[in-house]
C-alpha cells in the first residue's frame, strides 16, 4: 500500500494483501484484506497506531521510510492480535525510544503473545489523552470488540476515529476513502457476521460511546476508511439491534437426496407464504456467506441426514458455527432423514446453548419423504409464517 496523507500530518502507512484467502485458518477471504496502520505527526511527538501482519512488515518499514519518519515516540496498540500487532516487536526494536501505549488488559497480552517487555509499555485508562503537539489522541477502551483488550483511538482536532476491528471489512481495496456504503456493504456486513456478531451486545453499548463523538472519518484496521461515518454507524446499529427480518436460513446437507427433497419442498412452501429463503448446501457453501445470512434471519432450519447414529458432520459444523456466532435468530427447527435410528435431532438441539431460540417441531423422517411428510413440512412453513407475524417480521419478501 502506498503512503497516503489522510489529512495534514496523518498518514495511512499499512499494507494491502491481495492474495490472502484464509483468516485464522477459518474465515475465507474472497477479496483479500488489508492491515491498516496510521502515522500521526504532531509538532512535538509522533505516534504510530497499530502495525501490520508479520507477513507484511517489510512493507510497513518501507512506508515509514517513504513518510520520512526518523523517530517514533509512541507505538499505540489498539489490539494485540497478530494481524494488528505482529510486527510490533520489530518496530519496537527499530525505534527503541518509543513507548508502547496499551491498556491494562492489553499489557498482559502483548507481553505473552508478542514477548514485549513490560518496561517498554505505557498503560493508559479509558478516555485518557496523549498530546503530540497540535494533535491530541484520546483512547476509548472497548472490551469485546472482538477481544477483551480492544480499544479505539480518536484524533480530536481532526475528528478521525481509528476504530480498530470495529467497522472493518476484509477487502484489499486500493481506494483509501469510500463515500458510499454500497461500495463495501457486502464486505462490511460479512466482516461483522464472521467476527463481530458474537459480541453484538457489547458493541451496541460501545456504539453509544462512539456516537457521542464528533467524527469526520472512521479509519478501521481492515478495509477502506469512511468519509461519511453515519453510513457505517447506522448499519451497525441495524445489525446489532434486536429486530429480525422475514427471512429463513436453511443450512443443509443431503447424502442420498431425501433431505434435499425436504429442503426444496420447504423452500417453496416458505416462498409461497411471502418469506425470503436462503438455502445453503453445506457441501459447497462459503461459510462467510452463511454467516452473513444469519445476521438478520428470524428463523434457521437445519437440514441434516443421520450418519450412523448422529447428525452429518457438515450439519454439526454449521450448527456449531451458528451457536458460536450467536445471531439474533428467534426460531430454529430441524428437518431431515434417517435410515434406522439415531439421535440427530437431540444432538443438534443440544448444541444451541448460546442462541437459546424457540425450537419449532422438527420434521424428521425415516427414508424418503412421503405425502404426509410433505404435509408436515407445509405445517412447519405455516408455523414459521405465524411466528414471523407474531414478532412483526412478516412482510412481503422482496
Amino acid at each position: 500500500m502506498a503512503v497516503r496523507e489522510i489529512v495534514p500530518d496523518i498518514f495511512s502507512v499499512g499494507a494491502l494483501d491481495f492474495d490472502r484467502r484464509l483468516f485464522d485458518s477459518l474465515i475465507p477471504l474472497p477479496h483479500g484484506t488489508s492491515y491498516n496502520a496510521y502515522l500521526v505527526k504532531g509538532k512535538k511527538k509522533t505516534a504510530l497506531i497499530d502495525t501490520v501482519d508479520p507477513t507484511r512488515e517489510l512493507e510497513l518499514v518501507t512506508n515509514l521510510v517513504k513518510a520520512r519518519v526518523d523517530t517514533i515516540d509512541y507505538l499505540i496498540v489498539n489490539h494485540a492480535e497478530q494481524d494488528h500487532s505482529g510486527s510490533l516487536p520489530m518496530i519496537a526494536e527499530l525505534f527503541p525510544q518509543a513507548k508502547i501505549v496499551v491498556n491494562e488488559k492489553c499489557l498482559d497480552m502483548v507481553t505473552h503473545l508478542l514477548d514485549i517487555s513490560r518496561e517498554r509499555c505505557m498503560v493508559i485508562k479509558d478516555r485518557e489523552t496523549l498530546d503530540l503537539g497540535g494533535k491530541t489522541l484520546e483512547f476509548l477502551i472497548t472490551p469485546w470488540v472482538h477481544w477483551p483488550e480492544t480499544m479505539l483511538t480518536y484524533a480530536r482536532e481532526d475528528r478521525i476515529l481509528f476504530s480498530c476491528d470495529l467497522f472493518g471489512s476484509h477487502i484489499a481495496e486500493s481506494t483509501l476513502l469510500v463515500n458510499d456504503l454500497k461500495e463495501v456493504y457486502h464486505a462490511a456486513k460479512r466482516y461483522y457476521a464472521e467476527i463481530m456478531m458474537p459480541f453484538r451486545s457489547s458493541i451496541r453499548e460501545h456504539l453509544e460511546k462512539v456516537g457521542a463523538l464528533d467524527i469526520a472519518m472512521v479509519a478501521p484496521s481492515h478495509g477502506p476508511m469512511y468519509a461519511q461515518p453515519p453510513l457505517i454507524l447506522d448499519a451497525y446499529r441495524d445489525w446489532t439491534g434486536d429486530q429480525v427480518k422475514n427471512e429463513v436460513v436453511i443450512p443443509y446437507v443431503s447424502m442420498h437426496g431425501s433431505t434435499e427433497k425436504m429442503v426444496q419442498h420447504l423452500t417453496e412452501a416458505l416462498i409461497e407464504r411471502g418469506i425470503r429463503v436462503h438455502p445453503f448446501n453445506l457441501v459447497a457453501t462459503d461459510i462467510g456467506e452463511l454467516a452473513m445470512a444469519l445476521v438478520d434471519a428470524a428463523t434457521v432450519v437445519i437440514g441434516a441426514p443421520t450418519v450412523i447414529f448422529g447428525p452429518h458432520p457438515q450439519a454439526v459444523y454449521a450448527t456449531y458455527l451458528a451457536n458460536l456466532l450467536r445471531p439474533k435468530t428467534r426460531f430454529v427447527s430441524i428437518i431431515g432423514s434417517y435410515g434406522w435410528g439415531g439421535t440427530t435431532v437431540e444432538t443438534l438441539k443440544g448444541m444451541l446453548t448460546r442462541i437459546q431460540p424457540e425450537l419449532l417441531d422438527p420434521v424428521y423422517i425415516k427414508g424418503a419423504p412421503g405425502v404426509q411428510d410433505l404435509r408436515n413440512l407445509d405445517i412447519l412453513a405455516d408455523t414459521i409464517a405465524r411466528k414471523h407475524r407474531e414478532i412483526g417480521a412478516l412482510t412481503q419478501a422482496k
